[in-house]
């Protein structure tokens, strides 16, 4: 009986690791990976650019302000146009 189950856990692990091998190399070594790594790149640097003021320069995702219309400015910004 230990033998059956270990034979499953073994052949598990087995399945586990080959498709953690397959998605290794469909990354770094095909133009899958360099597609998929080119699109995480411009997420990050849209969203970086997207946190930058004109103004005041960048700010943490955290302290931009979302407008009625879903629009993000800074709270500098924000603080002008309420309070002026």
């Amino acid at each position: 009986m230990v033998t059956i189950v270990l034979e499953g856990v073994l052949f598990v692990a087995l399945l586990v690791t080959t498709g953690a091998l397959l998605y290794f190399v469909l990354m770094q070594f095909t133009p899958l990976g360099v597609r998929v790594r080119q699109g995480r790149n411009r997420r990050l640097i849209e969203a970086a650019a997207a946190r930058v003021c004109s103004i005041h320069g960048p700010h943490a995702e955290t302290d931009m302000v979302r407008l009625p219309s879903g629009e993000r400015i800074c709270p500098e910004c924000y603080s002008e146009i309420v309070h002026d």
